[in-house]
């Protein structure tokens, strides 16, 4: 008996370990402009109210700028088009402010002050580093788009918010 419960909790600590290995409870983006100049990185951190997002960003434009989750893990310049849309695993609307739901992928707006430098702290309340529909490693991956402009929380598909500036693939 000694023997076969030895076994089972061999077997689960394994099968704990596995999980583990196969859902991060951080990953990382290294932002990017257009021209490939690195403005930061972004790190994400699973929660239990979902995915903490912070960074420290240089060399913005001065002003308030939409930061979302986009659905394919490519940033390629100028237009981070590849990066596609919104993260948007449930089905909704785009913005926060949508009664009709948000993307998993729509995060508050941030503030760059005058000499470009910009703290980012969201949470991505529908997101996962883990396993599942709203996991951010789905296949083809994710990235972080930054847009020129805010966000204004209803318009779909993207808020208004403008070019994309600044991108990153989210990587474990």
């Amino acid at each position: 008996m000694k023997i076969r419960s030895l076994a089972i909790v061999c077997a689960l600590l394994f099968s704990a370990g596995a999980w583990a290995q196969s859902s991060p409870t951080t990953a990382h983006a290294v932002i990017a402009d257009a021209s490939g100049k690195t403005l930061g990185t972004a790190t994400l951190t699973q929660t239990a109210g979902g995915v903490q997002i912070t960074a420290a960003l240089t060399g913005l434009p001065a002003g308030t700028h939409a930061i979302h989750v986009h659905t394919v893990g490519k940033c390629e310049a100028p237009g981070f088009t590849t990066a596609g849309g919104h993260f948007n695993p449930d089905s909704k609307k785009h913005g926060m402010k949508n009664p009709e739901g948000s993307h998993a992928g729509d995060l508050p707006n941030f503030d760059a002050a005058g000499d470009g430098t910009a703290h980012i702290s969201v949470l991505a309340s529908h997101a996962t580093l883990g396993e599942g529909p709203n996991s951010l490693f789905h296949e083809g991956g994710t990235a972080l788009v930054i847009h020129a402009s805010a966000d204004d929380y209803m318009t779909d598909p993207a808020g208004n918010a403008g070019a994309r500036i600044a991108c990153g693939v989210i990587e474990k």
